[in-house]
């Protein structure tokens, strides 16, 4: 009980926290969440994984292995998620919808402070590349699966090229690639927006629950949950066995694993339209499920 008295309050606490503030500024001012959301997408979002990847200090076999191990899960749990959608006969936005939410997880404001609390600073240096691993996918597969709700095959692939985030993970590719030193007049405006970028999808949630409408199949939301809280982790116990992680490499990957829903995919369903009030309504429910399985995963690992 001490456990998840501490991580509800450390972690879990502040993201409604932040939340309740957006909900509140949307509420009382009516401000446009659909306006924060571009400016998350467009600015800060690229910001952010260009800092991390740019400042990472591992090795690259760490961040390698790490990486590899965030693909396969999210591949591996977006092949369960499909096949689960088969018989329930999803249309194609909610189809999109369904495996955003349940491939992408909230492993940044949420997933780096946990692994912090519960396994210290080795290990959050090993959550930090499974972040941004999932961030690049999320912004990659996640964008192409949400336009591809609403367009064409080709239309949706053409889309993940106009993302700037993209173009961000190439930038901090060249940087690295090339061994240059970039200088402060850079780094410090990157490292400021890079900051503002996880508040501010908080922010766009607690807006988004705002203007959110009860869910037309509760039940769905509930098995994208099981999907997200549940399954996934196993999956990753699978992965990291099969790719040699261990100590404090497999402990980051598992909980990182095992994390709700990503706030990021309530800006990909505004963005692209593909049933927002379902996807904003499974990151809710999801993060208020996860204390109780982020504290039994820990328990598990430790």
């Amino acid at each position: 009980m001490t456990l998840l008295l501490s991580i509800f309050t450390n972690d879990v606490l502040p993201i409604f926290i932040v939340a309740g503030v957006g909900f509140a500024v949307a509420r009382v001012l009516k401000a446009d969440v659909r306006s924060l959301s571009r400016v998350t997408f467009n600015a800060l979002s690229p910001c952010l994984v260009f800092h991390l990847l740019v400042t990472s200090s591992l090795s690259a076999a760490d961040f390698g292995r790490m990486t590899a191990l965030a693909i396969v899960v999210i591949l591996g749990i977006g092949l369960v998620a499909r096949l689960v959608t088969l018989p329930l006969r999803l249309d194609r936005a909610m189809t999109s919808a369904f495996l955003i939410v349940v491939m992408f997880s909230n492993s940044g404001n949420y997933g780096l402070p946990v692994v912090l609390f519960a396994f210290g600073r080795d290990a959050l240096a090993h959550a930090t590349v499974y972040f941004v691993a999932n961030a690049v996918a999320t912004y990659s597969l996640g964008v192409f699966l949400a336009s591809a709700g609403r367009r064409s095959f080709g239309q949706a692939a053409r889309g993940v090229l106009r993302v700037p985030a993209v173009w961000g993970v190439v930038a901090a590719g060249a940087v690295l690639g090339l061994g240059l030193h970039l200088p402060p007049a850079v780094m410090r405006p990157v490292e400021l927006l890079s900051g503002a970028a996880l508040p501010t999808m908080l922010l766009v949630l607690g807006m988004q629950l705002e203007r959110g409408a009860r869910p037309e199949r509760p039940g769905l939301v509930a098995l994208a949950g099981v999907l997200t809280l549940v399954v996934t982790p196993v999956l990753a116990i699978g992965a990291s066995h099969l790719l040699g992680l261990t100590g404090v490499a497999r402990q980051a990957a598992i909980v990182q694993s095992g994390m709700p829903s990503a706030v990021l995919t309530t800006i990909l369903a505004l963005e692209y339209d593909v049933t927002p009030s379902f996807v904003t309504a499974c990151v809710l429910t999801s993060t208020l499920a996860s204390p109780i399985s982020v504290t039994l995963l820990i328990a598990a690992l430790t």
